[in-house]
């Protein structure tokens, strides 16, 4: 692991976050410096940590700094960076994304996402046990959601009933299942270690759904590695669905990458959100929903979409969630469907149009 350090500024403190090319922990970065923070961030390569320092305004770089960690899943990954910077707080992104097409699950996802999370508590004991006060975890949904039998409504005390062989069978029943199962032993090894552990540090996680919002600034061109859920919106303006629009399933609901960004800040700075687990979510949606969204705010689009009554294959019965705890102890206002997916073609088409700094 190389240290690419800078020299920071007085700040309200130092932040870690790991995995700060993502399109969430991006979004997270912008938060924590508009809220008067210094990051050092990871990354797995000297050229994503370069890319994202090119992005950044002049006035604010002096204010970041990245790590290099290749495997985030190795013993120790985290010492070095926790040992130098010694932050006040931790939050933890960095996790295996892809949802589906692992050849050995254990191996490739359950394994790295459980060992990179408890790795890293672990770590935050044995090297930065007097300065880190919150950690902050990204989770998801999927930890949550009990899918093809849902209940009838989803909270923080829900917890997905895929079981560890689920995740790791070979074919899958469904094709995310190791994805699946990756975020809840990855979430629950991160609670166990709080209950044996008892660091003086408390935690928080951030279960958050299909996530739209604006694109990245430091994407490798021509927006190959958009995020997944924003996929749906590029092709989309691109007339790849100008024969029809694709089925929605099995995601129906939706956050906007902003809201997430916040409730990670505010979940790491508030007192009353210790040792919570949070439901991000702002509500639902159809893909034939975002279709009608972008043809009526973008003239210039229109000819990219199908012509006539776009169809919503919303399902008639649908499982509700209870986001309250986020709304009361986060104070997370949600930005609603229309705002974020025009906020979402607004950024990509400006990135198409600007190209990007490299």
């Amino acid at each position: 692991m190389t240290l690419i350090p800078l020299t920071t500024p007085e700040s309200k403190g130092k932040v870690l976050l790991t995995g700060g090319t993502g399109f969430i922990a991006s979004h997270i970065l912008d938060c924590l410096l508009d809220h008067g923070y210094n990051v050092v961030t990871t990354v797995r390569s000297q050229e994503k940590g370069e890319r994202l320092l090119s992005s950044i305004s002049t006035n604010l770089c002096p204010r970041v700094s990245y790590s290099i960690v290749p495997d985030i899943g190795a013993p120790s990954a985290w010492d070095i960076v926790l040992q130098q910077h010694q932050p006040l707080y931790v939050i933890h992104t960095a996790s295996p994304c892809k949802t589906t097409g692992w050849t050995d699950p254990a191996a490739e996802c359950l394994n790295p996402a459980i060992n990179g999370t408890v790795g890293i508590l672990k770590s935050i004991t044995e090297n930065a046990a007097s300065s880190v006060k919150r950690v902050v975890i990204t989770s998801s949904s999927a930890a949550i959601l009990s899918p093809p039998n849902h209940k009838q409504i989803y909270d923080e005390s829900c917890w997905a009933d895929i079981t560890w062989d689920q995740g790791i069978a070979q074919p899958p029943v469904r094709p995310d299942d190791a994805y699946r199962a990756s975020k809840k032993f990855a979430e629950k090894s991160a609670w166990d270690f709080m209950t044996a552990e008892s660091p003086l540090f408390s935690l928080a996680t951030i279960c958050t759904t299909l996530t739209l919002g604006p694109v990245q600034r430091f994407l490798t061109p021509p927006l190959t590695s958009i995020n997944d859920s924003n996929q749906r919106i590029l092709d989309m303006i691109r007339g790849n669905m100008k024969q029809g629009i694709k089925p929605t399933a099995p995601v129906f609901t939706f956050v906007d990458v902003r809201d997430v960004a916040l409730a990670h800040v505010r979940a790491m700075e508030r007192k009353e959100a210790a040792n919570k687990r949070f439901y991000v979510i702002g509500g639902t949606f159809s893909n034939g929903q975002i279709a009608g969204i972008i043809r009526d705010g973008f003239e210039e689009l229109k000819d990219k979409l199908p012509e006539g009554k776009l169809e919503d294959d919303f399902p008639e019965t649908h499982w509700r969630f209870d986001n309250s705890r986020s709304k009361e102890v986060l104070g997370i206002k949600y930005k609603g469907l229309v705002e974020s997916v025009r906020d979402t073609v607004a950024s990509i088409l400006e990135y198409e149009r600007e190209g990007v700094k490299n």
